[in-house]
């Protein structure tokens, strides 16, 4: 469970957290810890994102990987980005069972296009870590984000 209350959105577009920001230093450092350590995983590369801000940095794994239910993904290939020159959060699409999980332990909130046309039903926004030690559920969440979209 996720400490305090949930964070403030703003529902955009771009959808963005607007509450519990750490200064964007730490904001920043945070974030590309997030980055490096989803660049570890075999098949991931970075880049622009394809449905985001500029500055946000995607996700994208190697199409020879992907599995073929186009809603493991948020646009293409890409199966998430930290919103690095903004708010420090997150979209990812997760598998249902997680996502709920996730949602009821208030780490992440329903993407309010999610289900339209070119958006998953799946997709949420993950608040931005605080700290460290916020860091590894996100990892965790990240995972199950990135197992979801691989080939069977």
């Amino acid at each position: 469970m996720r400490k305090g209350p949930r964070p403030e959105t703003f529902p955009g577009p771009p959808q963005s957290q607007v509450s519990q920001l750490t200064d964007p230093e730490t904001r920043r450092r945070l974030s590309l810890t997030m980055a490096e350590r989803m660049l570890r995983l075999d098949g991931i590369k970075g880049g622009l994102s394809r449905r985001a801000p500029p500055g946000t940095i995607g996700f994208f794994l190697d199409p020879e990987q992907c599995c073929s239910d186009v809603d493991s993904f948020l646009l293409g290939n890409e199966i998430a980005h930290v919103h690095l020159e903004d708010d420090g959060s997150l979209h990812a699409v997760l598998p249902e069972e997680v996502m709920q999980a996730a949602i009821e332990a208030r780490w992440a909130e329903p993407h309010p296009m999610a289900g339209m046309p070119t958006v998953s039903p799946r997709t949420v926004l993950i608040y931005a870590p605080r700290d460290e030690g916020e860091i590894e559920t996100i990892m965790n969440l990240l995972q199950y984000a990135y197992d979801a979209a691989r080939r069977d």
